[in-house]
């Protein structure tokens, strides 16, 4: 239940507006804060992007208040009418009655009953339940969203009385640009957010990921925690210069900053991660006590040296995960759901083990991940013939395959396209296809995965590069068997994709999206672009193709060869010719096979 109390009773009074500096000339007392709010004024949207990542309205706190009713005010909503100070108001004498007086239960939205008081006293405490009463009644459709007591805390330090906080944050809910979020309003939603923060930390924090995965804790609750990191752990003034940033530039600087986080973290645990027992709670802790190993300054420098993918990729990547979500039984009118894990228990190869399966499968996105590996083809079941190979695997997307040698290596690929693309294009060359989240690894005896920086993550647009001189390799290729590769141009295109169920995976990304951007994203760097991820023929099936082959494989699947290649930024995943135990391929096992749609060539 919330309870306000009649000692902490809190009248509204809506004529008296009260304002910051009401009884005082500020300009005599502070010009530099006068000066420095009229700057903020004449700005564009850019210049306050870079005035708030460099602190310009941290202090005094009445310029940060100025500064974020400014800000707040300026952000368009998609609705008609948002809610204002008068709509307050009303609901206030509707929730409480004219005495202010009322028990009332906890919102809907709220994942627990408690408020973060930060610098707020009694009055102000009392305040934010007031507001999170009246949020609830007038967004009756938000049905989980644990961080608004956090977000109606930290803006009600700086908004000029109860009436101002409850339209900021109105405005904030009501904003829905899906390439600029900003607070998500439903389960279905948050934990979408939580898989796709789950995917950038699997680019950028690849240690962690793999730490965690091997010591059996479940990554999926770990991750779900992360934008908590930021309004319930951090503290106060690293909070607000977050909130600064956040204002202007949305969701994707809180990605940036729990990814900060976690790289601290992770540095921090590696000398001491044998006495970690609980990971959600270890990092908890870590960020209560982020002050002894940053300041807020930093953190901030920190998060946007962080490589990352565009608004739009993000999107995408947010849009595919929820569609996985539902495709596990999670409805956007559901309060709270139990979203079932893989269960290794019975997983069986004759290729792999179930503890390195285990962090093989916590490499492979989110969205993947919740789902069950399949076996699709195995040399022992099916036959050594690559044909046979794409026969079985074709029609899958995405795919994992795994290689045992004669000697006992164990290394692999992940396939995030269908093999069948390699049928689609007329070219004289091969044709490469496929998307950033492709990746090689080496699984046995060390486990490290390779994999493209992040940038386009999962689309890629058509482009035309050479293909890569092949006579540095020639001696290696005839002796593993592999044809050599023809010299010429070859076109690089983004997978177009194959007719699939509207429920599927891959329906969100598999073709990259016509509508124009509404955000301005910076220019790639050159070192960046690095596209040839597959390319496939009758006679071999190559994975990286930019300065070197990660991986060939010969027609009748008894050997291949593997070299440093730049697509991955990988080292060979084998010195020189390996000769093949065992290969098997691995889908998801809510993947659809669609070979049948095809006419066979």
């Amino acid at each position: 239940m919330m309870t306000i109390s009649e000692s902490d009773k809190w009248e509204i009074c809506s004529s008296s507006r009260m304002k910051y500096g009401q009884f005082v000339d500020w300009e005599k007392i502070d010009p530099e804060a006068a000066i420095r709010y009229q700057r903020i004024l004449q700005s564009d949207h850019q210049q306050l992007k870079t005035m708030a990542r460099e602190g310009f309205w941290a202090m005094p706190h009445t310029l940060r208040a100025k500064a974020y009713y400014h800000i707040i005010q300026s952000i368009n909503s998609s609705r008609t009418v948002t809610p204002d100070r008068e709509v307050h108001h009303e609901l206030t004498k509707e929730l409480f009655g004219e005495h202010n007086i009322s028990t009332h239960p906890v919102p809907d939205y709220m994942e627990a009953g408690d408020i973060p008081r930060y610098c707020l006293n009694k009055a102000g405490l009392n305040s934010v339940k007031r507001i999170l009463l009246s949020l609830g009644k007038c967004f009756p459709d938000m049905n989980f969203c644990p961080i608004l007591p956090e977000m109606v805390s930290l803006l009600l330090h700086f908004s000029e009385d109860e009436a101002e906080c409850f339209h900021s944050v109105s405005r904030l809910i009501c904003y829905n640009d899906p390439n600029k979020r900003y607070i998500d309003q439903t389960f279905l939603t948050y934990r979408a957010s939580c898989m796709t923060f789950g995917d950038l930390a699997n680019r950028c924090c690849r240690g962690i990921r793999k730490l965690i995965a091997s010591s059996y804790q479940n990554l999926f609750e770990f991750y779900s925690d992360w934008i908590m990191w930021i309004f319930a752990d951090l503290p106060f003034t690293y909070a607000i210069r977050v909130l600064d940033v956040y204002l202007l530039e949305g969701y994707k600087v809180l990605y940036r900053v729990a990814l900060a986080l976690l790289s601290l973290y992770k540095v921090s645990v590696s000398s001491r991660v044998a006495d970690v027992e609980d990971f959600r709670t270890d990092m908890k802790r870590f960020v209560e006590s982020v002050a002894r190993h940053c300041t807020a300054e930093r953190l901030l420098e920190m998060a946007f040296m962080i490589p990352m993918a565009t608004r739009r990729e993000l999107n995408l990547l947010f849009n595919a995960n929820m569609h996985a979500l539902m495709q596990k039984g999670v409805s956007i009118h559901q309060k709270r759901h139990s979203v079932e894990m893989v269960d290794f228990n019975n997983f069986t190869s004759s290729v792999v083990t179930v503890a390195s399966m285990r962090v093989v499968w916590a490499w492979i996105p989110e969205r993947f991940a919740l789902f069950s590996p399949i076996r699709l083809f195995s040399t022992s079941e099916h036959g050594r013939s690559l044909a046979s190979l794409y026969s079985h695997v074709e029609g899958h997307e995405p795919a994992l395959l795994i290689i045992k040698t004669v000697d006992e290596e164990v290394f692999g690929a992940f396939l995030s396209t269908d093999l069948i693309e390699r049928k689609k294009h007329d070219s004289e060359g091969l044709t490469y296809f496929g998307t950033g989240e492709c990746f090689v690894c080496t699984i046995r005896t060390s486990k490290e995965r390779y994999q493209q920086a992040m940038v386009n993550i999962m689309t890629r647009g058509s482009s035309h590069q050479q293909v890569r001189d092949s006579s540095c390799a020639s001696s290696r290729i005839n002796n593993s068997g592999c044809s050599p590769i023809t010299k010429g141009t070859t076109t690089l295109t983004c997978p177009a994709g194959t007719p699939q169920d509207p429920s599927y995976l891959t329906i969100p990304f598999t073709s990259p999206s016509e509508e124009p951007m509404t955000t301005k994203e910076p220019k790639r760097p050159k070192e960046q672009e690095a596209s040839m991820f597959i390319a496939g023929t009758d006679s071999q099936l190559i994975i990286g193709g930019d300065g070197g082959h990660a991986l060939c494989l010969q027609e009748d699947l008894e050997g291949g060869y593997s070299e440093a290649c730049d697509t991955f930024k990988s080292i060979a995943l084998y010195k020189g010719h390996f000769k093949i135990q065992a290969l098997e391929v691995w889908g998801i096992q809510n993947s659809i096979s669609f070979s049948h749609s095809f006419p066979s060539e």
